[in-house]
């Protein structure tokens, strides 16, 4: 079992990067990584520099063009995602340790969703690889007798830059489905929590990948844009905020190269009329607060049938009294720190601004009594509209706001009236009538009645300005794939 006691300063190789094959220092700027949970500096990252991060580039470019990756068969590549898969789930606790310590997020949500979730994803894309086929259209007479293949050919070098958040998931969702089409990658971890993806590239020899195809680098803006805007680089895959997203996009554009955004949120939640409220409202509040409300499709908008709005409130504030925010390595708590002091003064501006408004904190506020760590309570805002600013802009922390309705076309107005589309939620006492609503909805992901896990089949996309493209499942391979026909005469 992990325990505060084994969470260590990590291991001098394990803040190498991976060049190619080769773990070296970097050379470039450092990253200050600290534990959000004591403000503790934990180390000093060497970041690459503008060499390192061109020799990574042509590593990728190389794998591709001269290795055996793009021509391994795709029976030959799920066994390689397999054999990466195995290596991290006997790394796990060792994963478990980087991600408390570095992110905050508590040990079991790191344990289920940051860790074992990305290890079964990964052995998802590694069966989905064998599925990869080509499609044969048959015969053709118009002008001459010809036949036809539409192939899947991998689209090349991957850029792939990862937000802060969930590390581990966020590289894998990229690389799995990048490695699963048969491309190359350079990863490029947030240079907040850039330790869990430098030891995951520390087991690629391990698991024995062929020499630059994965390489792992660490760095801030000066670095992911050397990747973005390389001409060498045929795709670009990014998580992280719509205002980031867009320069991404600007800068890909030097080299034509595809994008796929992974963007921000501000997810509706709708309780319909008549819904039973008791067993709901706990674990409503405890879903935007999940990772300290860090995560893209928190449900933070939060729509309430105005007949059941006392009710709503009335239980709120008595489900807040049962969220334990507190040491991340304790394992009752549910809501660990935010990621740096920045980051919580951003968090707590937007609460001021809304009380300043006129907004009310119906549960929760303040900050708790630690004597250390980047923490805020969650906090459940009301006395506000859909257009005020705590409203429609992601906070990335855990803060909701909940509006009344008057009846379900309302709602559905209201969820629908943000310049977002990630997720949308939906609880009703009749599921058919749930799921009606759900279509309704201009969102990527729509989880009606608590919905289920994360499925490693399922995509993951938005709508607006959520995003580009889908991650996870077939759709999140094909992002990495390009469709190719092949046409012949026939005798």
């Amino acid at each position: 079992m992990v325990t505060e006691s084994t969470a260590v300063r990590p291991l001098v190789g394990e803040l190498e990067l991976t060049i190619g094959g080769v773990r070296e220092t970097g050379a470039g700027a450092p990253l200050h990584v600290f534990n959000p949970a004591t403000e503790e500096l934990i180390v000093s990252v060497p970041g690459a520099d503008e060499a390192q991060t061109g020799r990574a580039i042509r590593a990728a470019r190389d794998a591709f063009d001269e290795g055996p990756w793009s021509r391994f068969s795709p029976a030959q590549r799920s066994v390689a995602i397999h054999r990466l898969a195995e290596v991290l789930e006997s790394h796990a606790d060792e994963l478990v340790r980087s991600i408390v310590t570095e992110v905050g997020s508590p040990v079991t949500l790191t344990e289920s969703l940051q860790v074992h979730a990305p290890i079964n994803h990964l052995r998802h894309y590694a069966e989905a690889a064998t599925r990869i086929a080509d499609e044969h259209l048959g015969s053709h007479f118009d002008p001459v007798a010809s036949a036809s293949v539409v192939a899947q050919r991998p689209a090349g070098v991957v850029a792939a830059i990862t937000a802060y958040n969930y590390p581990l998931l966020l590289a894998i969702s990229k690389i799995g489905a990048a490695l699963a089409a048969g491309c190359t990658v350079v990863l490029l971890p947030s240079g907040r929590t850039p330790l869990t993806t430098l030891l995951l590239g520390s087991l690629l020899d391990e698991a024995a990948l062929p020499p630059g195809v994965v390489n792992v680098l660490a760095g801030e803006a000066e670095v992911a844009r050397q990747l973005t805007e390389s001409t060498m680089v045929d795709k670009v895959s990014f998580t992280g905020s719509t205002a980031v997203g867009r320069h991404v996009m600007r800068q890909a554009a030097n080299g034509l190269a595809g994008v796929m955004l992974e963007l921000g949120g501000k997810s509706p939640l709708l309780v319909l009329p008549g819904t039973e409220l008791a067993p709901i409202v706990l674990p409503i509040h405890l879903r935007y607060s999940r990772n300290a409300g860090q995560g893209c499709m928190s449900p933070t908008r939060l729509l309430v049938h105005r007949p059941q709005w006392d009710e709503f409130l009335e239980r709120s504030a008595a489900a807040y009294d049962e969220i334990v925010v507190g040491d991340p390595w304790d394992r009752a708590t549910d809501v660990g720190p935010l990621i740096r002091p920045e980051h919580r003064a951003s968090v707590e501006y937007f609460v001021e601004e809304a009380v300043e408004q006129g907004g009310r904190i119906a549960a929760g506020g303040g900050r708790p009594p630690m004597e250390r760590g980047w923490y805020t309570n969650p906090t459940l805002v009301v006395n506000v509209d859909n257009s005020s600013r705590i409203a429609r802009e992601e906070i990335f922390g855990p803060v909701a706001v909940a509006l009344p309705y008057g009846d379900v076309d309302e709602a559905v107005r209201i969820a629908n009236d943000s310049p977002y589309g990630l997720a949308a939620y939906v609880y009703g006492a009749h599921t058919d009538a749930a799921l009606d609503v759900a279509s309704r909805l201009r969102a990527g992901t729509v989880s009606v009645n608590g919905g289920g896990g994360l499925r490693p089949d399922a995509t993951i996309g938005g709508f607006k300005q959520s995003g580009i493209g889908r991650e996870q499942g077939r759709w999140g391979i094909e992002e990495f794939l390009e469709p190719q026909h092949i046409q012949w005469a026939l005798p």
